[in-house]
């Protein structure tokens, strides 16, 4: 596999906002018209399969001891530990309402837990989520499985992560964001760099073979010379994944965000020098770029399946586990079956109440119709691998891919000019420096961006 180029005059002019294509059609364009009984429907209709995929299953933590400024997740701050003790319970009810959805033959193939934070939750009631979970579904075989879990350094009790190891899980996600003391002051998200160490050393001990940070560039007071203190840090660990994401200010949308003055991000120029140099020393350290912001080892999992063409992308970012139906629990967590999304209630007193009516919490979802199912597979394609096949296309729906997406076709005609693909008689090939602007080839094939109603606030491509 070809190595990703960076090209900085190509990111000044396609710095624009548009989706992060986690999902096709995006979440602002669920309908609220989708409920409980039509996520039933779909997982009774994925049962009947001729073969059955395997599942994957998020649950969502949503707490945080304290509020990160730059975080645009769905979270809920609080010191009250009690509100983890009920919401869990609430949680296991639902764990409990999906695994009857489901036969019993279908294996759990991934897992992951998020948030917020989930090691808000103490040792104890990991080990009952985790009962719970076991209870309700299969899972794989232990050379079979994926089961990750984010972890805040912050938030992790002396025995944690040996509890986690003992529960199965073989892989961890840490929040980095930055190790400059001044950057973590001013998002208000404080942990030394020998915390971070000791628990990566501790979840290493415990058998977490796969270690992924998360960086994000564009944060208060960064600079390019600052940033690189970051990386060598990193580079030091050397983990399996890392990802570098773009802090989006949208502080209209983002209350949090409103904490952070504008004045003390970086400028676009710095910006973008930020991303070229982490760009350029991540590559030097050989590692590989993944999709739009994620890098990997090249003997990792996550290169692998680039490299042979599995590698899928979902609500957790990308993934070697695409083939599976995707079951989210939890607070404003999202599903994916049968090609449906549903999503849960995004407040606790709506995903109560209906658990309390002994209901699924969907509150909204989407019902695919042709052209979106070919439309995802085109993004999902797009976004995850190097070559667009038009007549592997053309097999699968029936269609003729030049006379379907003739306009689209042309509309790719400036972006083929500046080098990000090239367009050959049996396909699409995404050229080196257009692997890290993914996002913008994709909007292309978006119908739901020309025919939106209102505009949607998106975060910037770069």
């Amino acid at each position: 596999m070809s190595q990703a180029e960076f090209s900085r005059p190509l990111y000044e002019k396609y710095d624009v906002a548009g989706p992060r294509y986690t999902s096709y059609p995006t979440a602002p364009h669920f309908s609220g018209d989708y409920g409980p009984d039509d996520h039933a429907m779909a997982a009774r209709n994925s049962n009947g399969d001729p073969l059955p995929r395997a599942l994957s299953l998020y649950a969502h933590i949503p707490f945080c001891q304290s509020l990160c400024y730059y975080c645009a997740c769905t979270k809920i701050v609080t010191r009250h530990q009690e509100k983890a003790e009920v919401y869990l319970h609430y949680l296991l009810r639902e764990i409990a309402i999906q695994g009857a959805l489901f036969d019993p033959d279908r294996e759990l193939r991934q897992l992951h837990l998020g948030g917020g934070t989930p090691t808000y939750l103490d040792d104890r009631q990991l080990w009952r989520l985790m009962q719970g979970i076991t209870g309700a579904f299969r899972p794989a075989a232990v050379d079979d499985r994926e089961f990750s879990v984010e972890i805040d350094p912050r938030a992790v009790g002396p025995e944690t992560m040996s509890v986690l190891g003992e529960l199965g899980f073989n892989r961890m996600s840490l929040g980095v964001q930055d190790f400059d003391p001044l950057v973590q002051s001013a998002i208000n998200r404080t942990q030394p760099a020998e915390q971070v160490l000791d628990v990566i050393e501790q979840g290493r001990a415990a058998g977490m073979k796969s270690l992924s940070l998360d960086l994000i560039y564009g944060l208060p007071y960064q600079s390019v010379a600052s940033f690189e203190r970051t990386l060598a840090q990193v580079l030091s660990i050397r983990p399996e994944r890392l990802s570098i994401y773009n802090y989006a200010h949208l502080p209209q949308r983002v209350k949090a965000q409103r904490m952070i003055a504008r004045h003390t991000l970086p400028d676009p120029a710095e910006k973008l020098a930020i991303l070229e140099h982490s760009f350029n020393r991540l590559t030097e350290a050989g590692y590989l770029g993944i999709g739009m912001d994620h890098f990997a080892l090249p003997d990792s999992d996550l290169a692998r399946a680039m490299d042979n063409g599995t590698l899928q992308r979902n609500f957790q970012g990308y993934s070697t586990h695409g083939d599976c139906d995707l079951i989210g629990t939890g607070m404003s967590a999202i599903s994916m079956i049968d090609n449906h999304y549903s999503q849960n209630a995004a407040w606790l007193r709506g995903y109560y109440r209906a658990l309390d009516a002994g209901q699924l919490p969907v509150v909204r979802g989407h019902r695919p119709d042709f052209d979106d199912i070919l439309r995802r597979v085109v993004i999902e394609q797009l976004m995850c691998r190097t070559w667009l096949d038009f007549d592997d296309l053309d097999r699968r729906f029936d269609i003729d891919f030049h006379q379907y997406f003739a306009r689209e076709l042309a509309a790719l005609a400036p972006l083929e000019a500046d080098g990000l693909l090239q367009r050959e008689p049996g396909g699409i090939r995404i050229c080196p420096r257009g692997r890290l602007l993914l996002r913008n080839i994709a909007m292309v094939f978006d119908r739901y961006l020309h025919q939106q109603p209102a505009p949607v606030l998106y975060s910037r491509t770069v």
